[in-house]
């Protein structure tokens, strides 16, 4: 790996963390709090967020195993992904690769910041082929996004390829594993010690149901962390959004069973598309969705969504033509989607 000072957009780099540090020595033994322009009532929501997020990164730490140190929390996963751009890539001149087809995110933030973006198509069985992404870098590729398990395609990529593109790559391999909860696969954030280049994402959007609180994680490096806090925002995740992630991380039993129960009717739901006469395949998932090829996806997409069934139309993707992605809901409502294939 090239040394973060080389990777990291050199006003970054320079940026002073007494710039944009929020700490007050003192404020935690304080009784009383004239410091930040506050008014005095309304309490509690008269005061601002822990700007650090102390206590959940503590819990999460706890959770995941993962050094507090190690944990940059963000508005959701996208505010993480954006910042990534923002920190290591310099617009019109670095560039970055993914796979095809993969979470559009990371292609609509490239976009924004002014950062080329390479597709790399994935291969047969969207397999990863780390050879061929490998190659689709130069010297001033930045970023290698890979996602798994993979979306919207499910199926959890290979390690040992992401291990080859861990080991081959100079720069940040972004391993966005907000799936991961579904998937029996090993989990990349273990490996921030032994490989500092990675950064492993994780979210509170999936297996945790709190996708209304916008909360989204990224392990890495304490160095990376460290650049990531210089450019966030001072209080980009609020108090509201911690509390209601410290109470589900009491409450991860919670978790637990709804993984359980959406992985059993996951099998029960693919294995029925199996049987549809409008099915042609049904992809391999380890995700809370899957990737079903139909006869006819447009026509299917837009009876279905007539009925008041919102399934998600891939066929304008790269290698997902005539492809329905479709997100495994409660026994009702996956009956009530089977139901309406029938009769189309």
């Amino acid at each position: 790996m090239k040394a973060l000072q080389e990777l990291a957009r050199k006003n970054i780099w320079q940026i002073s963390p007494d710039e944009t540090s929020l700490d007050n020595p003192g404020k935690d033994d304080a009784r009383i709090f004239l410091d930040a322009n506050e008014i005095p009532y309304n309490k509690p929501h008269n005061r601002y967020p822990d700007p650090w997020q102390t206590k959940l990164k503590a819990t999460l730490s706890q959770v995941k195993g993962v050094a507090p140190e190690n944990i940059f929390l963000g508005n959701g996963s996208d505010e993480v992904i954006d910042m990534v751009y923002r920190v290591f890539c310099e617009p019109r001149r670095d560039n970055v690769v993914a796979i095809a087809p993969t979470y559009g995110t990371y292609k609509a933030r490239a976009d924004v910041n002014d950062v080329e973006y390479r597709a790399v198509p994935l291969s047969e069985g969207f397999r990863l082929d780390a050879q061929k992404t490998l190659a689709a870098r130069d010297a001033n590729t930045k970023v290698i996004w890979l996602c798994s398990p993979n979306d919207p395609t499910g199926n959890s990529l290979q390690q040992t390829e992401i291990e080859k593109i861990i080991m081959g790559f100079d720069g940040i391999v972004v391993i966005d594993e907000a799936y991961s909860d579904f998937s029996p696969a090993k989990l990349f954030r273990s490996e921030i010690g032994k490989h500092p280049n990675i950064i492993a994402l994780n979210t509170m959007s999936k297996a945790w149901g709190r996708a209304d609180i916008r909360l989204g994680m990224a392990f890495a490096n304490e160095q990376i962390v460290k650049l990531l806090n210089k450019v966030k925002l001072p209080y980009n995740i609020n108090t509201l959004t911690q509390r209601h992630a410290l109470d589900a991380l009491e409450h991860r039993q919670d978790v637990e069973k709804w993984v359980r129960m959406l992985l059993q009717e996951r099998g029960q739901l693919m294995k029925a598309f199996e049987y549809l006469p409008i099915c042609e395949r049904v992809y391999p998932s380890d995700s809370n969705f899957f990737l079903a090829k139909m006869t006819d996806a447009q026509s299917i997409y837009k009876y279905l969504t007539e009925k008041g069934i919102a399934v998600k139309n891939e066929s304008d993707v790269e290698l997902c033509e005539n492809c329905l992605r479709v997100t495994v809901g409660t026994k009702s409502e996956n009956s009530e989607l089977l139901g309406a294939l029938r009769q189309f």
